[in-house]
C-alpha cells in the first residue's frame, strides 16, 4: 500500500501524448533534489577573448522503451545548466543549437526548484533555448571561432545525436583542429555519431552505466527498458568508460572532459571552466 506520494514507483502520464509518462514521484525524491551544488564558480581572471562554447541540445522529447510506452525526456536541467554556468562565471559565452533548429527540450521535472541562481540562469539562455541555431547552419558558417563543443545530458541525448552526420561533422571538426569536447551522463551517446573513426579510440571516458539504465524502470523512472545500450555501443567504438556507478566522478583524457550523472554538473563545469581558461588563448 501506497502511502505517501515519494513512495509511489508508478510512472506519472504526460498529458501531451498518448502512452507517455514522466518519472515516479519516488524515483524523482531519489534522482533529484531541490538545490544544487555551485561550489568553487569563481574565476577572478576570465576569459576576454572572442571563442565561443558549442552546445548541442536535444531537440526530442518522446524517447521510445520496450514496451511501447513513451519516456517524457529531453536534456537535464542540472546537466545542462551547472556546466553552463561555470563556463558563463569563466567568460565563455554559448552559441546553443539543435539538429533540427527546433527548441532545446528539457525534463523540467528534475529542475531544482528551490534554487533561485539555477533557475535565474535557465532564464538567461531560455530565449537561446528556445530559438536555437540550426547546427548544420553553423558548420556550414564555419567553426573558427568555437574553443569547445558542449554535449549535455538527459535521455534526449539518445535521440537523434548518435546517427546526426552534423554532429559527426562537428565531432570531427573538434578532434581535427585539438579543440575540447564536454559531455556528462547520457550526453556521451553523441560520441557514437562519429562511426568506425578511430579519432577517440582507445578513450577513457565517464558516463551513465547502462547497468544502472536497465535498473530505472523498477522505481518508476523510465516506464520501460531502452531498446539499446549506447555504453556498450561506445565501447564496440574503442571507448573506455571508467565508472560503473554514479559517484559524480569526472575525467579528463587529452581534449575530452565528461562526468558520470547529474552528480557530476557542478565538477564537470570547474573542470571545463579551468581546463579551458588554462587553454584557451585568443
Amino acid at each position: 500500500m501506497i502511502t505517501s506520494q515519494t513512495e509511489d514507483k508508478r510512472p506519472q502520464p504526460d498529458p501531451a501524448e498518448e502512452n507517455a509518462y514522466f518519472p515516479s514521484s519516488y524515483s524523482l525524491s531519489q534522482f533529484t533534489s531541490p538545490k544544487s551544488d555551485l561550489s568553487g564558480a569563481d574565476y577572478p581572471t576570465p576569459y576576454r577573448g572572442g571563442k565561443k562554447v558549442l552546445m548541442i541540445g536535444a531537440d526530442e522529447r518522446y524517447l521510445l522503451t520496450d514496451n511501447g510506452t513513451f519516456f517524457s525526456t529531453g536534456n537535464h536541467p542540472v546537466e545542462t545548466l551547472l556546466p553552463m554556468y561555470h563556463l558563463d562565471k569563466a567568460g565563455f559565452a554559448f552559441d546553443v543549437t539543435t539538429v533540427s533548429g527546433n527548441p532545446v527540450k528539457f525534463e523540467f521535472w528534475a529542475m531544482p526548484s528551490k534554487d533561485e541562481e539555477v533557475k535565474g540562469f535557465f532564464a538567461k539562455y531560455h530565449p537561446h533555448f528556445k530559438q536555437p541555431l540550426k547546427l548544420a547552419d553553423v558548420i556550414a558558417n564555419g567553426l573558427d571561432d568555437y574553443a569547445a563543443i558542449f554535449i549535455p545530458g538527459g535521455h534526449g541525448a539518445l535521440i537523434g545525436l548518435p546517427n546526426s552526420t552534423d554532429v559527426k561533422a562537428a565531432l570531427e571538426w573538434a578532434a581535427a583542429n585539438d579543440k575540447f569536447v564536454i559531455s556528462l551522463c547520457h550526453g556521451p551517446a553523441a560520441f557514437i555519431a562519429v562511426g568506425d573513426s578511430d579519432i577517440y579510440r582507445g578513450y577513457k571516458i565517464c558516463a551513465f552505466p547502462d547497468a544502472l539504465d536497465a535498473t530505472t524502470p523498477d522505481i518508476g523512472y523510465m516506464p520501460g527498458h531502452l531498446t539499446w545500450k549506447f555504453g556498450e555501443k561506445l565501447k564496440k567504438l574503442g571507448f573506455e568508460i571508467i565508472n560503473n556507478d554514479i559517484s559524480g566522478a569526472v575525467h579528463r583524457d587529452r581534449k575530452l572532459l565528461t562526468g558520470d550523472s547529474p552528480l557530476a554538473g557542478n565538477a564537470l563545469g570547474k573542470l571545463a571552466a579551468e581546463t579551458l581558461l588554462a587553454n584557451v588563448v585568443d
